[in-house]
């Protein structure tokens, strides 16, 4: 018979090889349910970098994709990252390069380079500053520039531009995958069906629907919202993978998808199996070379002083 890869028989096993190769299993939020549910931390990327820093474990296993374990290691140099889902890429974060930026930056000379989290170590190490979808607007009012490239989120770009106006935003052209699919469409065939849901969405998705929303905000502030809010009837308009989470959070809410396709397959890819055989084999490490490691340090390390 063939092995389920996500049997719960290897949740055993990890824990055991967790102790043995003193590590710790981190899993964003997008993550299959029952990685969620093995993972020592759950959270945004970037809270999971950080958190990892600060961990005594000398081995992260980053369940996410490869962005993802890349800030890990930027911010962990001294620690082994590893990546269970070796292939788990993301779209948006392929959709610049560096030698791009590099074009870009050159095209204007006089604008801040603001990178989202959602990027590769090499481009992070071209830009001024790094930004997360929470501290987007907060990190574009701080620089001195009057004009912003702005990369890679051409969305979360369109959003910073109508919280920040005082500023000219260039943005890049690139979208998730999984939040471009959402549509004002969509918005307005759910409303009539749940007439007394709130709906929340990631800046990520396209500005017509972010428009209709009665409220947009990061994956962490998505979820905050749904725990302080006395609501208790909610679509959602972002990745499927924090339903996980605002259940746990709100057992007394109703949550509706605003579409049904919203999951991103390159976060699905990791499997229990996966995070126990990366344990047993230590292979599928990532490594950022420490001159590209040093100057995305110091677009981070920008960020974390706004």
């Amino acid at each position: 018979m063939m092995e389920n890869e996500n049997d719960l028989s290897f949740v055993d096993g990890i824990e055991t090889l967790k102790s043995q190769r003193d590590a710790v299993v981190l899993a964003h939020n997008y993550q299959p349910p029952e990685i969620q549910e093995i993972a020592d931390l759950v959270g945004d990327s970037f809270a999971l970098s950080k958190e990892a820093a600060n961990l005594r474990q000398n081995v992260i296993v980053f369940c996410g994709v490869s962005f993802m374990a890349e800030s890990a290691k930027i911010l962990s140099p001294q620690k082994t990252v590893l990546l269970p889902a070796k292939d788990a890429g993301c779209p948006l974060a392929e959709s610049i390069t560096a030698e791009q930026l590099r074009r870009a930056r050159a095209e204007h000379p006089d604008a801040a380079a603001v990178s989202y989290i959602n990027t590769s170590a090499a481009v992070k190490a071209e830009s001024d500053i790094c930004c997360t979808s929470s501290n987007a607007v907060r990190v574009v009012q701080s620089v001195p520039e009057k004009e912003v490239l702005f990369v890679p989120d051409r969305n979360l770009a369109s959003y910073v531009a109508e919280q920040v106006p005082e500023k000219r935003i260039l943005a890049w052209g690139g979208e998730c995958i999984v939040h471009s699919r959402t549509t004002a469409e969509q918005v307005r065939q759910m409303r009539p069906a749940h007439p007394d849901a709130l709906l929340l969405v990631h800046p990520e998705v396209p500005a017509e629907v972010r428009r209709l929303a009665d409220f947009t905000g990061s994956t962490a502030q998505l979820l905050d919202y749904v725990e302080e809010s006395d609501r208790k009837d909610f679509i959602i308009g972002t990745e499927m993978g924090v339903l996980e989470e605002m259940r746990f959070r709100r057992p007394d809410a109703h949550f509706t998808m605003l579409a049904g396709n919203l999951l991103c397959v390159n976060m699905k890819k990791t499997s229990l199996k996966k995070v126990r055989d990366v344990l047993l084999h230590m292979d599928n490490e990532v490594m950022v070379p420490e001159p590209v490691r040093k100057k995305a340090f110091l677009s981070l390390n920008r960020m974390l002083h706004v």
